[in-house]
């Protein structure tokens, strides 16, 4: 089964249950990958976690109910998963702008999140080069905020982080540590980690910024974020396409390997040179293991 029909199926299940129970762990084995993978998968290239797709179409079908049955507002919500109306109208109002009551009105404008469909697109002359590399277990030091992922919020605030923390007293002193050596296990003169636990839904997620522990130095004041030993697809970018690659990478690198994303860390190399450059050289490491067999 192609990858693309994996996740369609993946799809229909989630569709098939938006007025019941959703297990996102089905959902994952319907698509013949793990959860974490399926998690992440579904974030980047739709750019909703699952949880908020299925959220979404909830509300977007509530919506279409409220407007054509004459059902009551609270069978309505108690149908898609709200047991509290306040939460039911306050998530409402959150996508449509209106409350369920108001949804009623003639004249009402009212939001549609619609089902998605997964497909792979091949482009011609774009090859993505890659290397699979392993590395020992080793820990970052630096600072971390958490993100969501609503509405692309990651892909604006993650680099108003970077430009705020680079700012700091913080910054120029976890940067002095390093002694002007790039780290020995990536060879990065600074690195960005996007990391979460293996239930997580990606959202909010955690990323950091940071260095390679140095030995024998006092870190008391930063935080340690570990990273364990790992295989990791290696893909080589830059500051100005950094974003891009890393959607590539899941929408079709992924599709097109036998891997899958494993449960560790990702990791942005910045290699020693000038940020304000837009061409200084970077790579995206990915924790990858090989892809679970169909209907295991």
């Amino acid at each position: 089964m192609e990858w693309s029909e994996r996740m369609n199926a993946a799809i229909n299940y989630i569709e098939d249950n938006l007025d019941g129970e959703i297990k996102f762990a089905e959902a994952a084995r319907l698509a013949c990958c793990s959860l974490f993978h399926f998690q992440r998968m579904f974030m980047v290239v739709m750019d909703v976690t699952p949880a908020e797709y299925a959220r979404r179409r909830r509300l977007t079908l509530a919506a279409r109910d409220l407007t054509s049955t004459d059902d009551k507002v609270i069978d309505i919500a108690l149908k898609y998963g709200y047991d509290a109306p306040d939460s039911f109208t306050r998530a409402f109002r959150q996508l449509h702008g209106v409350t369920p009551q108001a949804a009623r009105a003639p004249g009402v404008k009212l939001s549609a999140f619609p089902r998605v469909s997964f497909n792979i697109v091949l482009k011609g002359g774009n090859d993505m080069d890659y290397r699979i590399i392993e590395k020992p277990a080793f820990d970052i030091i630096g600072r971390s905020r958490k993100f969501r992922t609503v509405n692309g919020e990651n892909f604006i605030k993650i680099p108003q982080f970077w430009h705020e923390y680079m700012a700091t007293p913080e910054y120029k002193t976890l940067m002095d540590l390093t002694g002007g050596k790039a780290g020995e296990v990536t060879g990065a003169g600074c690195l960005g980690i996007c990391f979460g636990g293996e239930d997580t839904n990606w959202d909010p997620f955690s990323y950091g910024i940071g260095i390679e522990k140095p030995a024998k130095k006092s870190l008391i004041k930063f935080e340690v974020m570990p990273v364990p030993a790992a295989s990791w697809a290696v893909f080589d970018c830059t500051l100005d396409n950094l974003q891009d690659i890393t959607k590539r990478i899941f929408s079709e690198w992924f599709p097109s390997t036998g891997y899958e994303h494993a449960p560790a860390p990702e990791l942005e190399i910045y290699l020693p040179g000038n940020f304000n450059d837009t061409a200084m050289k970077c790579q995206i490491w990915i924790p990858v293991m090989k892809k679970k067999k169909s209907g295991k």
